[in-house]
């Protein structure tokens, strides 16, 4: 399945920013960067040379079905998600495919049956799932430490599109999805709180809009929720809020204590209880185990979204070699999830802001069993 040395050959599908991150971590999970194609044949030559790939293709459609790669990444315009990663899936490939996984859930479910008919690793990069201060949330929540859970809120806010000359391809429906915000970032909020409480989000309420008149997609969401628990809560998103680059913030307030986690504070875990309030500090030495995993450096030592990226291909690769999905790693099913609460919000939006209710996610066996 791998190339001469037992190493992953990984073929990259899309080389700006975030392919680059994908190049990088993957190296570091001891693959090789076989391929590389981008949106024309001369980017695929610079881009081979800046990555390091063995070879540049002249498009993406060549790559994923090639002898010569082992695992795909999609790093694409949203639109070129589903066939990209469908040809992949057919041709025998392990995939990691950025979110969302498809525009619909016409588009994420038959991927997420394809790849568990074949007996393949599909992955969606919900990254911050691998902070160490998140697992110990995640953790002490878990356990029952932090008694029960009561009530979940927070925000993600960006300012990349507060301007009004601000554009890029994602705020172009018919490249991006009729979502562009929610799916864009409040996919991440939403997916961090399910990890970490261990609920799931049965009904929400939503309203959105878009600030700028140019503009068909959402600048901002606003969503009330409620989890299958019964626990209720609330999210702001925004992509146009001056100052907050990268503000994906939430707090858990349970029983004996709520805990906050701000990813641009990410060394840190707040919690409070009745008495006081105190900072939990990415230490390995004072951590859970379950967190402790993901302290690679020692107290004082910055960790950061690189760090993560990094660990959740790592936790990919080491699925692909044993066949063992390693705990908590985001898989296509994960990202179909996103797509369903996607769909919600944008249904609620369109209603007026009525409650709308979220499929409960179906169990993986009776995703394969629908695939045959």
């Amino acid at each position: 399945m791998s190339g001469g040395g037992g190493h992953l050959r990984a073929g990259i599908v899309g080389a700006g920013f975030i392919g680059a991150v994908h190049a990088r971590s993957a190296l570091l999970a001891g693959g090789r960067i076989a391929a590389v194609a981008a949106s024309s044949e001369a980017s695929a030559r610079e881009a081979a040379e800046r990555l390091g790939a063995e070879r540049a293709y002249p498009s993406a459609e060549a790559l994923v079905v090639s002898d010569d790669v082992d695992v795909v990444h999609v790093c694409t315009p949203n639109h070129l998600h589903v066939p990209l990663a469908t040809a992949a899936l057919e041709a025998g490939k392990h995939v990691i495919c950025e979110k969302p996984l498809a525009l619909g859930d016409a588009g994420a479910r038959p991927l997420v049956e394809l790849a568990a008919a074949r007996g393949l690793v599909g992955a969606v990069p919900f990254v911050y799932r691998y902070y160490a201060m998140v697992r110990e949330a995640r953790e002490r929540l878990r356990s029952g430490r932090s008694g029960r859970l009561r009530l979940l809120h927070g925000a993600y806010l960006q300012d990349w599109l507060s301007l009004p000359d601000d554009g890029n391809w994602r705020v172009e429906p018919q490249l991006g999805g009729r979502s562009r915000a929610f799916a864009d970032i409040g996919s991440h909020w939403c997916d961090l709180a399910e990890f970490v409480s261990g609920q799931r989000i049965a009904r929400l309420a939503a309203r959105t809009a878009a600030t700028m008149p140019d503009r068909e997609t959402e600048d901002v969401a606003l969503v009330q929720l409620e989890t299958d628990a019964g626990v209720l809560g609330s999210l702001v998103v925004s992509q146009v809020s001056p100052g907050r680059k990268n503000r994906l913030w939430i707090e858990l307030d349970a029983a004996n204590e709520a805990l906050a986690f701000d990813q641009e504070q990410p060394e840190l875990l707040w919690r409070g209880r009745r008495e006081g309030t105190s900072l939990l500090v990415r230490d390995p030495d004072a951590l859970t185990a379950a967190a402790a995993r993901f302290a690679t450096l020692p107290a004082g030592h910055p960790q950061g979204y690189a760090d993560c990226f990094d660990a959740f291909v790592a936790d990919a690769y080491a699925a692909i070699r044993t066949g063992t999905v390693p705990d908590g790693m985001p898989a296509f099913a994960d990202g179909r999830r996103a797509v369903r609460i996607t769909e919600a919000v944008l249904a609620s939006a369109e209603a007026g802001g009525a409650w709308v209710d979220v499929p409960a996610p179906e169990p993986l066996a009776a995703q394969t069993e629908a695939a045959r």
